[in-house]
């Protein structure tokens, strides 16, 4: 990192002051410096990156950026703007944002594309609040502005200078990898198939670094976020849940783009339908009443569980399915014919074998083997010793096949 450059973002049309101050320190500091300025209106304020260069960078051409008279469709289109400015630049060590609720929707959208790992800090107006909509499954710094970043005072010199040393801190200091470094495999886990990641987990963690990930939808997207900043290697997705939520409006959902990492980086992918059986609300008092009278089981007094339908899991199946098909690595996926989930199995509250045959079948209909691609089937609930035990072989397989 210490070759490298802290990109300093912010409108300089209302925030120049402060942008130049910040970049000055971290200049001061011995880092690399370029600031760029993100306003979508015309101002004389001066940037190693001027708004017009980084408006040029969105697919319509920078006159769909600046100049237009909606603030917010401004906002929207700068930041794909930046975000696709910001992928082209090779020397991005660091980033450091600074504004109000504009800046921090543009900056942050650009600092969500980069990659885990690589120091991000948004001074903000929001950070005391939710900053879910920001942060997302990054590792975005989020610091409060205290005052509002508008001109500098007593506490701004404070609070946008402790940001400038921090962000110039990290990109001028290294972080030492382990000699000892280990091949990384993330796996995906849920309360119901515990029992199946642990058994899988506890042998691989001899020879491999192992990430385990909570399937609350914030949880997959961190999951792939790491398979896509090149720092997982290869993946162990037995419990795919957050499907079941998107499809079926529970509250722990993927996005769209579940499975996109693996598809996007050809690794080696063990996979399953883990916990499709169920989709996630709150407290029982919070389930829509759309869907009273179906089967339900309250996990504790603030998750309540709801069994999935037939004509659900084949939704859930096919969706799955077609996104495996894109996958051009090495991929195994595991059917367990005797329950998908640890309330599944046979004499469990979602013991459903119609609704699980529904699932297993869209997935065989809609499913295309190849020499890299396999469906293996497997007499055993989830999280019974062989289907672990068979995850395992399917995983040493296509490392071996690297």
């Amino acid at each position: 990192m210490s070759g490298s450059t802290v990109y300093v973002i912010g409108t300089l049309d209302t925030k120049g002051k402060e942008l130049h101050y910040a970049a000055g320190l971290v200049r001061g500091a011995g880092a690399r410096v370029r600031l760029v300025d993100v306003s979508t209106t015309t101002h004389d304020g001066k940037a190693d990156v001027p708004a017009a260069e980084v408006a040029a960078h969105h697919p319509a051409g920078a006159a769909s950026v600046l100049g237009l008279t909606d603030r917010g469709a401004a906002v929207t289109a700068m930041a794909e703007a930046l975000t696709r400015f910001m992928l082209t630049q090779k020397d991005v060590g660091a980033v450091l944002g600074l504004g109000g609720s504009g800046n921090t929707a543009i900056v942050t959208t650009a600092m969500r594309a980069l990659p885990v790992g690589l120091p991000k800090v948004m001074v903000s107006t929001l950070a005391s609040g939710n900053v879910a909509p920001f942060v997302g499954a990054s590792d975005i710094m989020m610091m409060h502005a205290v005052a509002d970043v508008a001109g500098l005072n007593s506490v701004t010199r404070m609070v946008v200078g402790n940001a400038a040393h921090a962000v110039a801190g990290m990109v001028l200091n290294d972080i030492p990898l382990s000699e000892t470094a280990r091949p990384s495999v993330g796996l995906t886990m849920f309360g119901v198939t515990t029992a199946a990641v642990t058994q899988i987990r506890t042998v691989l963690e001899k020879t491999h670094d192992c990430f385990v990930f909570h399937a609350t939808g914030t949880g997959g997207q961190c999951f792939e976020k790491l398979i896509d900043s090149g720092l997982l290697t290869s993946a162990i997705d037995i419990t795919t849940t957050e499907v079941a939520d998107y499809l079926a409006g529970g509250v722990l959902p993927c996005t769209e783009d579940r499975f996109g990492a693996i598809i996007r980086r050809r690794i080696p992918y063990v996979g399953s339908i883990g916990a499709c059986d169920m989709v996630n609300f709150g407290a029982r008092d919070t389930v829509p009443a759309k869907y009273e009278g179906r089967n339900f089981y309250v996990h504790n007094p603030f998750v309540t569980l709801m069994r999935t339908t037939p004509e659900e899991n084949a939704a859930i199946g096919t969706w799955i399915a077609e996104r495996l098909n894109r996958m051009e690595g090495p991929v195994r996926f595991l059917l367990p014919l005797h329950g998908v989930s640890a309330i599944d199995a046979e004499g469990k509250p979602f013991h459903d074998p119609a609704a699980d045959a529904a699932l297993f079948a869209a997935i065989r209909r809609v499913f295309r083997p190849s020499a890299n691609r396999k469906l293996i089937e497997l007499d055993a609930n989830i999280n019974d010793p062989a289907f672990a035990a068979a995850a395992i072989a399917a995983f040493r397989d296509i490392q071996e096949r690297q």
